[in-house]
């Protein structure tokens, strides 16, 4: 055994001893969830082990542009990020508040489907921004005087094997934000991936939990040489980032600039299709939805995702509140990168880069930012 680990130990193991990990956990009740390849994408499914990770793949994106491709290795966590995050454990697409059923003249109140207790996950794959984009929401869902109680018992039930990442990809940009590409924080176990010249992981204890899941696997402490590739692959993939945004004065910035003529240039080009919101890690929006059944005997109300770019999101009586394509690009990006700042205390943007990726027009976040700020005073009217 490899007793008396802590938080900050560090061990290294192969690829059998992460198996033995994961095992492991599933043998301790835990629903085993990572990356795979499902759709032509790299996404977070149910997995068995090892066997179901990606290896040998990795992505290729740009503005608009995500596709999977080979690797000249077997790296199991050779890729930067997919188009999920944690968010969907936590904060989920669906969830069903209230059931209720007719009896007589009445109706009987009945409880969500599958309980109270939600599923006890293992996540393997997290990234920095990731945990950082966890965090944010936290401060959402369980700060400000209001706990959300089915997220506070998501996040209280989830187990996270975060991975540091040895690369990044034209629309990373997390350095500018201070998320990655090393996690600090957030974690139960955190892994990073050495291929060459010996495939191996070292592995850092987060948490108590993360060290009681790894010391039935005798594994050796770190070595120097373990400690110096694992800060070298994470020096390497910091200077490969794709973009940069300067943070520093950027709400006062956007701000001052609520009539710039760019806003007009982008909403000429934005679909208002919602993907961008749908990929971040940290939007939050959702909507209240009600049906019935076909016999007009059940009646249920299920809290779903919503997106601030939908016509419908600022609807009131007399109608939406921002009904043109203009206002609610303009609400996303300042209210994210500066009112934000002002709710939560962080800016409500990780640099995992996803929005540009996924956005079918190619719209990048760094450039219309830096677009305002070359012409910053330009005013244009209009709504």
């Amino acid at each position: 055994m490899n007793p008396r680990l802590k938080p900050s130990d560090r061990i290294v193991v192969r690829k059998d001893g992460l198996e033995a990990l994961l095992t492991s956990l599933k043998a301790n009740g835990r629903r085993l969830v990572g990356p795979t390849i499902r759709d032509g994408a790299i996404v977070f499914d149910d997995i068995d082990g090892v066997s179901d990770l990606p290896a040998g793949w990795t992505q290729e994106q740009e503005a608009g542009i995500y596709r999977i491709t080979r690797r000249d290795d077997s790296a199991l966590f050779g890729y930067v990020v997919g188009p999920e995050s944690l968010k969907k454990f936590l904060f989920v697409p669906r969830l069903r508040v209230l059931s209720l059923a007719r009896q007589g003249k009445s109706f009987e109140v009945a409880a969500p489907p599958g309980g109270a207790e939600p599923p006890r996950l293992a996540v393997l794959g997290a990234r920095p921004c990731d945990l950082a984009a966890a965090e944010i929401q936290d401060r959402v869902f369980m700060g400000q005087g209001f706990t959300d109680p089915d997220y506070k018992a998501r996040r209280e039930r989830l187990f996270v094997i975060a991975v540091n990442c040895g690369q990044a990809d034209h629309t990373c940009f997390c350095v500018s934000m201070g998320t990655g590409p090393r996690a600090t924080k957030g974690y139960d176990l955190a892994l990073t991936e050495i291929v060459a010249p010996e495939h191996r992981f070292v592995i850092e204890v987060g948490t108590e939990a993360g060290a009681e899941a790894l010391e039935r696997l005798k594994a050796p402490p770190a070595a120097d040489k373990d400690l110096k590739a694992a800060a070298a692959a994470s020096a390497h993939a910091a200077r490969q980032m794709g973009r940069t945004l300067e943070t520093g004065g950027l709400r006062d910035l956007l701000c001052r600039n609520l009539e710039h003529p760019r806003w007009n240039d982008v909403a000429k080009r934005c679909l208002a299709c919602a993907n961008c919101t749908l990929v971040c890690p940290t939007c939050f929006c959702s909507t209240i939805e009600d049906t019935t059944d076909l016999t007009g005997t059940k009646a249920f109300r299920d809290r779903r995702w919503d997106s601030c770019f939908t016509l419908g999101h600022t609807y009131v009586h007399w109608g939406g509140v921002r009904t043109t394509i203009r206002a609610r690009y303009r609400q996303w990006l300042v209210h994210k990168m500066a009112w934000w700042k002002d709710q939560f205390g962080v800016t409500g943007c990780v640099g995992c880069g996803r929005c540009i990726a996924w956005c079918p027009a190619g719209i990048d976040v760094t450039w219309e930012i830096a677009a305002i700020d070359a012409t910053d005073g330009a005013e244009e009217g209009g709504r």
